[in-house]
């Protein structure tokens, strides 16, 4: 004896490691497990966690795993019909609008007013360095 005690499992665990074992004993070694026994191990690990429905079945962790996976990706993609309940929007544009009368003047003492009205503001300090350093 190793010392270890025997593991009580929940009953639908412990229905599902029977039905494992049933069909083990009626099958070769090394035969491939139904998908009827995968979809039930599957449905334990959802509920009652990889590890422990693994060391239950006695399954392989890794095999359960990835199959956990496909099934998760399965049922995402299945989700993601018409009748989504979340959808992502993107943020909304501000609708406030810009009106202003900038007035600038320069030491030679040239003046320029202009009447801005736009969605946006406008970018004023292009503007004004437009006014008070020209291009020559």
């Amino acid at each position: 004896m190793n010392g270890r005690k025997r593991r009580d499992f929940p009953a639908p665990l412990e229905g599902v490691r029977r039905r494992f074992a049933q069909w083990r004993k009626t099958h070769k070694a090394r035969a491939r497990i139904p998908n009827r026994l995968w979809i039930a191990a599957v449905k334990m690990a959802d509920t009652y966690g990889l590890h422990r429905t693994a060391r239950a079945l006695p399954i392989e962790y890794y095999s359960l795993k990835k199959r956990v996976g496909q099934s998760a990706s399965a049922q995402g993609s299945h989700e993601a019909s018409p009748g989504t309940a979340f959808l992502e929007l993107p943020p909304p544009v501000p609708i406030a609008a810009c009106d202003c009368t900038p007035e600038l003047e320069d030491t030679a003492g040239s003046k320029m007013r202009v009447h801005l009205k736009a969605a946006s503001p406008p970018d004023l300090t292009a503007l004004c360095r437009s006014f008070w350093n020209p291009v020559p």
